[in-house]
């Protein structure tokens, strides 16, 4: 692999970036492509179906063939808010292969006991996130219904360009967090991101299968994202 190459497949891990590489067959010549890069409208397609599956996988022009490599960082989902769905989701996510955190400022409802093996922070959101910065590579989910502790994520979060931004509750309550964030400045093209009531629409009850219905909706939102709109040339 060329040295240039290599430098910006580091470049983008370190950002957190997704990244294509597209190299022909026929030949030594490769080029870099990040998720939202412009790209020759040939590839442009399977470019994008690339960054969105993570799947490497041949591609077959007029101009002769090439190979795509897929770079993905790995997926992160934050959860505000240490409640029942959120126990069942912890046993969920790893096996669909995201990492996950938990931030709740309730010390009664943040224990390790509950929690056994995930990571966990008991701290006001606003000052844990000073700390972790939230990317396009992170699903958020504020599940405790106290706009006083889920609002100021919810914002950073669509400030942040999350790839999945989703609030525990009824219509009703979500009515009145809208109303809420605009007062607090957010737009109304970024509010329609937040996915509320939460989850896929699978009747689900129990914690369990509404953890169930979340971690669906928060693969199809990774796996159908937008890839065309972030810019940065790095090769």
């Amino acid at each position: 692999m060329e040295r240039s190459i290599l430098e910006a497949l580091n470049a983008a891990r370190s950002a957190r970036r997704a990244v294509v590489t597209v190299s022909a067959l026929a030949g030594s010549s490769s080029q870099v492509y990040l998720e939202g890069d412009d790209c020759p409208d040939v590839w442009r397609g399977p470019v994008a179906r690339a960054l969105q599956s993570g799947k490497a996988g041949i591609m077959e022009t007029e101009q002769g063939s090439f190979f795509l490599n897929v770079y993905l960082p790995p997926p992160r989902i934050l959860v505000i808010g240490a409640v029942h769905i959120s126990q069942a989701l912890a046993q969920l996510a790893p096996v669909a292969g995201f990492d996950m955190t938990i931030i709740d400022p309730r010390t009664s409802f943040a224990t390790p006991e509950r929690f056994a093996g995930v990571e966990l922070i008991a701290e006001w959101p606003e000052d844990a996130l000073k700390q972790r910065p939230l990317d396009r590579f992170t699903a958020v989910l504020a599940v405790t219904h106290d706009p006083k502790i889920d609002d100021e994520p919810i914002r950073v979060a669509l400030a942040a360009g999350c790839f999945y931004v989703g609030a525990l509750g009824s219509r009703k309550t979500h009515a009145t967090r809208v109303e809420r964030l605009r007062q607090a400045g957010v737009s109304d093209v970024d509010i329609a991101r937040i996915r509320a009531p939460i989850g896929l629409d699978i009747g689900a009850a129990s914690p369990a299968e509404i953890a169930v219905a979340i971690l669906a909706e928060i693969i199809e939102a990774l796996r159908r994202r937008d890839t065309s709109h972030v810019k940065g040339v790095i090769a």
